[in-house]
Formats: C-alpha cells, structure tokens, sequence
C-alpha cells in the first residue's frame, strides 16, 4: 500500500509533464490522454525498488507507450483522432490538460511553430520521439537510444535529422507567415480606428464570417471594434485573441489568400480555447500565456 501511495504521488506530480510529452509526440488530445492512461497501468504494476530518477523513469514509460501508438498510427495510415491539418485550420490543440510549463516554451523558437506542426507528421515514429524528448524535453540521447533499442550515437542522428527538416520547412513558411501577422495586424489596426475603407482594402470582395458575408458586411461588423484584441499565435499561426484580464475570450481566425482576408472564425468556446496554446504579439515585447 505504501508502494502504491508513492506511485501515485509521483504521477501526480509529474502528470503535467508527462501529458506534455504525450501530446507533443501525438498531436491529438485524446491520445495523449489515451497514451497517460497507459502509462499509469503500467507505471501501476511495476517494480519501484530501483527507481532513482521518477521523472524520467515516468517520461520514459510514456514516451515508449506514445512510440507504439506512432507505429501502429503509421502502419495503419491514419490521421491522429481529433487532429486538424496546421494551416488554414482554426486551432491545434496545445497541452490538453494541465498548466503549461518550461518544457512548453521551448518548444522551438515560435519562428518553426508552424514547421513544427507540418513536419512532424512526415518523420519516422523514432524521429519524431528523438526530436521531441530531445530538443522539447531535454531527454538524454542514452535514454532515447534505450527507448527506440538503438546507441546514443544513433539516437543522435534520428533527432539531426528530424531538426533538419523542421528548420527547413520554417525557413520556407516564415516569410508567408510574417505577411499574414502583417494583414492582421493592419486589420486590427482599421478596426480600433474605423477605418471603414482601410477594412475594405484588406477584405477579400467576398469575404465572409461566421454570420456575414462580402467584404462591405464584414467591414461594417468590425468597424470601431475589436478595442481589446491582440495580435497572436495561436499554436503556432496568425490570428487575434480578445482577452479579459489576461484570460482568452475568443479566438479570431484569419484565412488569407492572395494578400487579402477571405474569412475570418470566431472561436470563444472555453473548453476549446483552454486548449490552444497563445502567445500575445507586440511591436516591442510578447507575453505568453
């Protein structure tokens, strides 16, 4: 019983980590969950005695728990349960339960965040584990080559690579992206000011919302508005976050094509944003949250 006590109050104090982990290798909330519900069944009947370090000892369950789940994703071809595409879609989920904690904000620099997103889902399940607990989760390579059943040396290589092709695809998604920071920006810019015309010109003629459409509609819904929303990143792409005191009330989500907005989504579900990762825009500092 005492055992078992121990067990659970070192998961408990872990979990937040551990859920961390889970959702950076899977990408979909309801496998991390699935894939920490695992480790706790296995955490549940192993051995103690020997345990030195329970942070990693629980990382490395979870991390080879998420490893299976990633291949038999890849044999099965599927896409991750409850997964969106990164751009144009409305929101990825960040973390889906817990508080966000360091090994979330080194999460690559925001500048690969969308790279991050695209990319994972072409490497290889060991890949993706080696660059994940490495360079997110500062996992040894000795640990990682034990949980893929490869050398440290090997490990090495499968993280070199997988950082490769994510700060190249960065590279190639940075310059669009900044463009489209810009037009939200601008739009935000029109709308405190209601700058009527100012809107029109960055509204695609047809641009619609959730509720109006054509870009006369949808400037007139936003003249003299969005007083309180910020420029962001929102898991990692383009939008605006209205917020109250430092809490997110609604997320809005810009789609742009050829230099100009052609929708924009409105998102102000609590549950849902509480999954989004946010991190506030400014021209002079950026406040995550």
């Amino acid at each position: 019983m005492v055992e078992q006590d121990w067990l659970s109050e070192r998961f408990a104090e872990h979990q937040d980590r551990l859920h961390a982990v889970a959702y950076r290798m899977l990408r979909s909330p309801s496998d991390a969950e699935d894939a920490v519900q695992e480790a706790w069944l296995r955490v549940s009947r192993a051995e103690t005695g020997q345990v030195e370090n329970p942070a990693g000892w629980l990382t490395t369950i979870v991390a080879r728990v998420c490893l299976n789940m990633l291949e038999a994703r890849r044999a099965r071809r599927e896409e991750p349960a409850g997964a969106l595409p990164p751009e144009p879609a409305t929101r990825q989920a960040s973390i889906p339960t817990g508080q966000v904690g360091p090994e979330d904000e080194a999460l690559l620099a925001e500048s690969v965040g969308v790279a991050l997103m695209v990319v994972l889902d072409t490497l290889t399940p060991a890949e993706r584990l080696a660059f994940v607990l490495h360079d997110v989760f500062d996992v040894s390579f000795a640990e990682i080559g034990a949980i893929t059943d490869r050398s440290p040396a090997a490990a090495r290589q499968l993280a070199s690579r997988a950082r490769r092709r994510v700060q190249g695809a960065a590279a190639a998604s940075e310059a669009a992206r900044s463009r489209k920071r810009e037009i939200i920006a601008a739009f935000l810019a029109a709308s405190r000011n209601g700058d009527f015309d100012a809107l029109l010109a960055l509204l695609d003629p047809n641009a619609v919302t959730d509720e109006f459409r054509g870009a006369h509609a949808v400037a007139a819904t936003f003249a003299g508005r969005a007083q309180a929303a910020r420029p962001a990143l929102v898991d990692g792409v383009p939008a605006a976050v209205y917020a109250r005191r430092g809490i997110p009330k609604a997320v809005f989500t810009f789609t742009v094509s050829n230099e100009k907005i052609t929708g924009i989504t409105i998102d102000a579900d609590p549950d849902r944003l509480r999954d989004l990762d946010i991190v506030f825009l400014s021209t002079s500092n950026r406040e995550r949250r």
